[in-house]
């Protein structure tokens, strides 16, 4: 790749070129007026850092744990659908991505690729995001995933129904009817998922259990109170209810909520190296990213994605030494002013 491709929007506009326009719009849009997906970014650009100084900086160590894993840095891969669309090797070839940059892909229920061949592919670890379309297939899904060596299950909470993305109709995109793990394609919606389904969930697997699409104290604290092991706040990258905060501003009422009984993850928005210390910051134990991946896929296939990977890992070891604080478990609130 030569060198003008220097950040995730290089990425962004390459793989715009290179898309067809009914696959780009899929990836790129929002729902209904896309508000919520222009905040997501507008949030992090509100958030300024408060530097110290006279910091032994000279190595800096961005390694952490999620759920016991260790990763070599706060950033993981997070569930987008068929990866095909991008690159014809799909999710093996962000799979090879993550587990060379050292951290966790989280494989989609709407993969073009089937868990078995993510995970043959996979030189990392692996966690696994559901939809439960009936109970019969989450059952099925969840036994291949922990036979495969997946280390989590990621149940995605927000989505009911889906989202009204107007610029994915607009562009005509169909989707893919061949090769997803679940028949998604065949079907409109979810079932209708409520805390009951839940504790059902966690009867069929000792795998850990992190919520996905909390948005509100509320549902965090239910949330421990079913005992899961981990929630990402997230808004579904802005395709699903228009108008939300985005997540980063709703990222302290979680964290305050749950008080360290689960760990807490942050998606939405992240760019730059600056936008996953600004998370960690407000209390995030890692951040995951989405649509990049997709746009290094289209660009460069594995290598591409791997790339926007590094770009993010330089960026982020960047900024801790200019922030001052050489380690992830240095950073803390003060780092961090919010917008009044």
């Amino acid at each position: 790749m030569e060198s003008s491709v220097i950040n995730l929007f290089d990425y962004e506009s390459r793989a715009q070129a290179c898309l067809d326009p009914a696959t780009w719009g899929y990836y790129a849009g929002g729902s209904d007026d896309e508000v919520t997906l222009r905040e997501n970014r507008a949030a992090f650009e509100r958030i300024r850092l408060r530097p110290r100084v006279l910091v032994d900086v000279a190595s800096c160590d961005l390694r952490t744990t999620v759920l016991g894993t260790p990763v070599d840095m706060p950033v993981l891969v997070a569930p987008t659908a068929f990866h095909s669309l991008a690159h014809p090797d799909g999710e093996c070839a962000t799979a090879q991505a993550a587990g060379r940059a050292g951290t966790v892909m989280v494989a989609s229920s709407s993969s073009t690729r089937s868990l078995e061949e993510i995970a043959q592919a996979a030189g990392g670890p692996l966690w696994f995001q559901l939809y439960i379309f009936s109970r019969p297939n989450a059952q099925e899904l969840v036994r291949r995933a922990a036979d495969a060596g997946y280390r989590a299950l990621v149940l995605t909470v927000d989505s009911p129904r889906w989202g009204h993305k107007e610029r994915a109709l607009r562009s005509g995109f169909c989707t893919p009817l061949k090769g997803n793990v679940t028949d998604q394609a065949g079907a409109k919606d979810t079932i209708v998922v409520t805390w009951d389904d839940l504790d059902w969930l966690r009867s069929l697997s000792p795998l850990p259990v992190i919520l996905k699409g909390i948005l509100t104290a509320e549902d965090a604290l239910l949330a421990v109170k079913h005992g899961v092991e981990g929630i990402v706040v997230s808004n579904h990258g802005g395709r699903q209810l228009d108008g939300v905060p985005a997540t980063i501003e709703v990222l302290p009422e979680i964290v305050e909520a749950v008080n360290g009984q689960c760990e807490v993850y942050m998606d939405g928005g992240i760019r730059r190296g600056t936008d996953v210390l600004k998370a960690l910051a407000l209390g995030a134990r890692a951040v995951l990213v989405g649509r990049p991946l997709l746009w290094g896929l289209a660009v460069d296939g594995a290598e591409g994605a791997y790339r926007v990977l590094d770009i993010l890992r330089t960026e982020l070891e960047l900024a801790l030494s200019l922030a001052g604080r050489p380690t992830v478990a240095s950073v803390d609130r003060s780092l961090v002013r919010l917008p009044r």
